[in-house]
């Protein structure tokens, strides 16, 4: 990205944020969860299935699996029935029981609030890290960049690359940090409102002329 472009960037996203404000005032993550572990269950349920299904599935779940001590004691074959219709059930029962044990055993019961130490934990990656920092403890470590971010952030030409971890860089270089955490719930909802990935007319899209 040079220098003259990186500058035309940061000024196009600003005005961006501007009318991702006026259009989501009260945008924030559509998981629904009462306490940080509860959010990263849901985070992780959430990889390849619907923020509808994931909430249609936890409200039984936490209802079943109230304290981090239940989900130790679970049985993975029980407990992938209890998450089966939001696919790939198998890793993610794995990864949810694993890293219930790491939790209560390395943390005491407590999620982490720092990347590092939030990364060591079983199946969570930098956006899983990067939600959690945000929506749980209020921190702009990163960008969670999920598949409406990798999609958008192309199509609205503030990057040109295709790994998460490059497209994350790119938007850090130009979303200002105080922004970091409402721009990926803005661009969500503005993904799902306006600008879905099926075909539609792309330049009647608000942010199309920005």
């Amino acid at each position: 990205m040079q220098d003259g472009d990186l500058s035309q960037r940061k000024k196009r996203v600003v005005r961006m944020i501007r009318v991702l404000k006026k259009l989501f005032p009260d945008a924030h993550i559509a998981l629904r969860y009462s306490n940080p572990w509860e959010l990263l269950v849901a985070v992780m349920l959430s990889a390849q299935c619907t923020d509808k299904k994931v909430n249609e599935v936890t409200e039984k779940l936490f209802k079943k699996y109230q304290a981090i001590k239940n989900y130790t004691s679970a049985k993975q074959s029980d407990f992938q029935k209890d998450i089966y219709s939001t696919g790939f059930y198998k890793n993610k029962a794995k990864h949810i029981l694993a890293a219930a044990k790491m939790i209560e055993k390395t943390y005491h019961g407590k999620i982490p609030d720092t990347m590092e130490e939030l990364l060591k934990i079983p199946g969570v990656g930098r956006k899983t890290a990067n939600v959690m920092l945000g929506a749980a403890f209020g921190k702009s470590e990163g960008i969670a960049v999920d598949t409406h971010l990798i999609r958008l952030s192309k199509k609205l030409g503030l990057t040109h690359a295709t790994n998460p971890a490059i497209i994350e860089r790119d938007l850090m270089r130009i979303v200002p940090r105080k922004e970091w955490i409402t721009f990926s719930h803005m661009l969500i909802h503005y993904g799902r409102t306006y600008c879905p990935a099926k075909r539609h007319d792309h330049m009647h899209c608000p942010l199309s002329h920005t």
